[in-house]
C-alpha cells in the first residue's frame, strides 16, 4: 500500500474516532414530559382543601397551547385554584421519572418555566417518595426544591418573586454572582431555562445537594446562580418523581392564585449543561 493511501486511512480513522468521541459526549437527555400529549402520566391531588364553600378538586393543572413560529407549542399551566377561590393549601401534581436517580448518582434536570402572574406560591422539584407518601408529606416530600413566590412569610419577610432554592435554614433567592446581589424577580410571561445538577450521594460524601443554572431575564446566557443548595429532607433514597406544589394560602390571608407555566422537562445522567431543545 502506498504511503498516500496509508495517510488517507490514518486521517479517516482519526476523523472517525473524533466523531465517535463527540457522539458519546453529546447531549443524552431523557424526556420527562413536553406536554404535547395528555396528562395521563400525571397525578393531581388536593390534599389540604380548605375552600369554603367547598370546591371539589379546585386546582387548575391543564395543558395549554402557545403559538411558536409556524407550529403550536403546548405547556402545562398550574394554579392552586381559579381566581377568587382561596383555601386550597396543597395542590400537588407529580409524575414518575423515566429513570430513578440512585443513591450515589448525579443527574442534570432541565426545564423551562414562565410566571403567568403574581401573587403566587409555587414549589417544584424531585421526590424520593411513593405517591401515597407524597400525598401524606406534601412539602416534606421534596428533596431538591425550587420555588417561585412573592408571599409574606409568617415572620413578616416579604419574598420578591425571584427564583429560590432550598437551604438548611429555609429558602434563598438565586444569586447574580457578577453583581454580588440577589437575582431580580422573575419577569412575568417570560420563559426561563433552568438546569439543576442533582448530587444524590450521601450527605457524608458531600451529596444531598444541587447546583442551579439559569438563562433568561437578567441572565442573557446560561449562568450559575446557586452552588450547593441543600436537599430538603436528605433521606438518601433514589429520586423517583418530579413534583410540583402550589398554595392559595389560608382563607384569612391568601397569597394569590397566580399561575406558573412548565415546559420541556428532561433529565440526563451526570453533569450536562447542554440545552436539550437545541
Amino acid at each position: 500500500m502506498s504511503s498516500k493511501h496509508i495517510l488517507i486511512l490514518c486521517l479517516f480513522s482519526t476523523l472517525s474516532a473524533c466523531s465517535t468521541i463527540q457522539k458519546s459526549t453529546s447531549s443524552d437527555w431523557l424526556l420527562i414530559d413536553n406536554f404535547e400529549n395528555s396528562l395521563s402520566k400525571w397525578q393531581s391531588v388536593d390534599t389540604q382543601n380548605e375552600t369554603k364553600p367547598p370546591v371539589k378538586n379546585p386546582q387548575i393543572t391543564v395543558i395549554q397551547p402557545e403559538q411558536a413560529n409556524s407550529s403550536t407549542n403546548h405547556y402545562l399551566l398550574k394554579k392552586p385554584a381559579a381566581e377568587g377561590i382561596v383555601g386550597n393549601r396543597k395542590a400537588l401534581s407529580y409524575t414518575k421519572l423515566p429513570q430513578a436517580v440512585e443513591v450515589g448518582q448525579t443527574y442534570t434536570f432541565y426545564m423551562r418555566i414562565n410566571v403567568a402572574a403574581f401573587p403566587n406560591n409555587h414549589a417544584f422539584g424531585l421526590s424520593n417518595l411513593t405517591p401515597e407518601l407524597i400525598n401524606k408529606h406534601a412539602y416534606d416530600a421534596f428533596e431538591p426544591t425550587l420555588r417561585v413566590t412573592d408571599k409574606t412569610e409568617s415572620n413578616g419577610f416579604v419574598n420578591d418573586g425571584a427564583l429560590m432554592v432550598k437551604t438548611d435554614s429555609g429558602y434563598s433567592n438565586i444569586q447574580n454572582y457578577t453583581t454580588k446581589q440577589s437575582a431580580k424577580p422573575l419577569q412575568t410571561n417570560t420563559w426561563y431555562d433552568v438546569w439543576y445538577v442533582v448530587n444524590n450521594a450521601a450527605a457524608s460524601e458531600q451529596g444531598q445537594q444541587y447546583d442551579v443554572y439559569v438563562k433568561g431575564g437578567e441572565f442573557s446566557k446560561q449562568t450559575l446562580v446557586y452552588k450547593n443548595a441543600q436537599f430538603r429532607m436528605k433521606r438518601e433514597q433514589p429520586l423517583i418523581y418530579f413534583l410540583a406544589n402550589c398554595n392559595t394560602g389560608p382563607i384569612k390571608k391568601p397569597y394569590g392564585n397566580g399561575g406558573l407555566r412548565y415546559d420541556d422537562l428532561y433529565m440526563s445522567k451526570g453533569t450536562n449543561l447542554n440545552n436539550p431543545m437545541l
